[in-house]
């Protein structure tokens, strides 16, 4: 179970979850092919020159072991992190074992704007900021399909705030 459905109030429910894009990931899959490039460099290398293949391997494999505790740590990072909308309030939860989460009420929400690169428009990429009362901000980042997370949270703050405050239709 996640930490969104975890933390559900009362009532409360989940109303979209905010993917992020495929593109974060590409960072992770770049570090391991540079580390297969490079473990393949030094076994390569270790024949050639004439040393002990032993020695060349057992770099090879101190080099295999290097990458793949950095690409699992990524991984893990980017895969901890939840966005997402529900009936009462915007969540964004990063960490895994140590977690920090920001919650914003849909209630205090003032605007919610999308920023786009040039970059995050040829990739379909954004950013979107969610400004509350005061100095509040929100900031939910590299989300695939942006326009979507735009319209989830400002449906459910018009179905959820606004349609409280009009009351039941007569």
């Amino acid at each position: 179970m996640s930490y969104i459905e975890q933390s559900l109030a009362a009532g409360e429910k989940v109303v979209a979850m905010f993917r992020l894009h495929w593109f974060v990931w590409l960072r992770v899959w770049l570090l391991l092919l540079l580390g297969a490039i490079v473990v393949a460099c030094v076994l390569v290398a270790g024949t050639r020159i004439g040393g002990s293949p032993g020695s060349a391997g057992w770099i090879a494999l101190a080099v295999a072991v290097i990458v793949l505790v950095v690409v699992l740590y990524q991984a893990m990072i980017l895969r901890a992190i939840e966005q997402g909308v529900t009936n009462h309030r915007v969540i964004r939860k990063t960490g895994l074992v140590s977690r920090q989460s920001t919650e914003l009420r849909l209630a205090s929400i003032e605007t919610v704007d999308l920023k786009q690169t040039f970059w995050g428009g040829v990739f379909r990429y954004a950013n979107i900021e969610i400004t509350g009362r005061g100095e509040t901000a929100m900031f939910l980042q590299r989300l695939a399909d942006p326009m979507g997370v735009k319209r989830a949270i400002e449906t459910a703050y018009s179905q959820n705030v606004e349609g409280a405050r009009m009351g039941p239709a007569a």
